[in-house]
């Protein structure tokens, strides 16, 4: 196991500028989850640790030992990438061995511990088949596999799940959550799945155009995102967001009124709220009502999706530019051009400023995680 700490970390193409000034610490054994849009920096951050892309600025340390200017085989990670990259001529044994091999390991300590991961990861009865005989996520659990052997102080994985189909990402998802419980290692994980991010991690760094928006447990994000951004991207549907201004201010909360004339209770702690500012009123989808009573807001109905086990209204209205969502029973029916008034109890409600900044919700007993 192992602490890394990433202290004005600074990287550019040319002159533009990919991670600027991060500052990140990751605890040992701790299994950090970077997330972010494509472009954001998540996958050069991760090569950085690794060594494969030059630092410009900053330092970046492993149990307080500077990695800067070593060669990735010296800083004591190993790293499972999207492409699996097993050499298809050789069986699953000679695949997880070969690094050691190349280190000049002695053979029965390579035997012991090719046995060791492969008992780990459930493929001790495959260890002689070749990879074309194997299944997607057999040969991840291989790759994996080959980075065990090396016993890092470090894991470091780039979207190991992302060439699997969907009922297969889960299942590996869950082999993910096994192997850091197993072996207590420091992790950190790059994936563009929030739903990856949200199940697997202790922490997610949440990342946009190279800088830190948010570093958190999953419930704080969901329940806490410091600004509109970290609000919109976690959470699947996403975040409702409607415009209004400010119409009153007390220690209850804020009134925010919507250009329609309706308005929507928001339990925020008032300091730094004005009356008149314009804000943005957050709710999930799975907090947004149909046919509340006091507060709320029109829309039209556009489309019901059905999944099953839940469903979700589709709706636009006038002071939400992004059209609202909200979840409903599975068998609830509106019909489209229907009128809908859609609104949330106050403590379910997030506000932001201008800028895009949370203001402080009142009710924060679900962030004790």
């Amino acid at each position: 196991m192992a602490r890394v700490q990433l202290r004005n970390i600074r990287k550019a193409f040319d002159s533009h500028e990919i991670i600027g000034n991060l500052n990140l610490e990751i605890a040992d054994g701790e299994f950090v989850v970077f997330v972010g849009p494509s472009g954001c920096g998540k996958s050069t951050l991760m090569r950085m640790i690794a060594g494969l892309e030059d630092i410009d600025g900053g330092d970046l340390t492993i149990d307080g030992v500077r990695m800067n200017e070593l060669p990735p085989a010296k800083r004591g990670i190993a790293m499972v990438f999207q492409s699996y990259a097993l050499y298809p001529h050789m069986t699953l044994y000679d695949n997880m061995a070969f690094g050691l091999k190349l280190a000049g390991t002695k053979k029965p300590e390579i035997d012991a511990a090719v046995k060791s991961a492969a008992k780990i990861l459930h493929i001790d009865h495959l260890l002689e088949r070749k990879p074309r005989q194997l299944s997607g996520g057999q040969r991840q659990r291989v790759a994996i596999g080959r980075a065990i052997t090396r016993k890092p102080t470090v894991f470091l994985f780039d979207e190991p799940l992302s060439n699997l189909d969907a009922a297969l990402r889960v299942k590996m998802r869950l082999e993910f959550a096994r192997l850091h419980d197993e072996l207590k290692a420091t992790m950190i994980y790059v994936t563009h799945d929030q739903v990856e991010a949200m199940t697997l991690a202790d922490r997610i760094v949440v990342l946009s155009a190279g800088k830190l928006e948010q570093v958190g447990s999953p419930n704080q994000l969901y329940h806490a995102p410091a600004n509109r951004f970290v609000a919109g991207f976690i959470g699947s549907p996403k975040m409702n967001f409607l415009e209004g201004v400010v119409q009153s201010v007390s220690r209850d909360g804020v009134v925010v009124s919507y250009g329609t004339g309706e308005r929507q209770c928001v339990a925020v702690e008032p300091r730094g709220v004005r009356e008149g500012e314009r804000v943005t009123v957050g709710i999930r989808p799975e907090h947004l009502h149909v046919e509340v009573e006091e507060y709320g807001v029109s829309a039209r109905t556009m489309t019901v999706e059905s999944l099953g086990d839940a469903a979700y209204l589709y709706a636009e209205s006038e002071v939400a530019p992004e059209g609202l969502i909200a979840r409903i029973a599975p068998f609830e029916r509106h019909a489209k051009g229907e009128m809908q008034k859609l609104g949330a109890a106050p403590e379910h409600c997030h506000l932001f400023d201008c800028e895009g900044n949370a203001f402080e919700r009142k009710s924060m007993e679900v962030l004790a995680a």
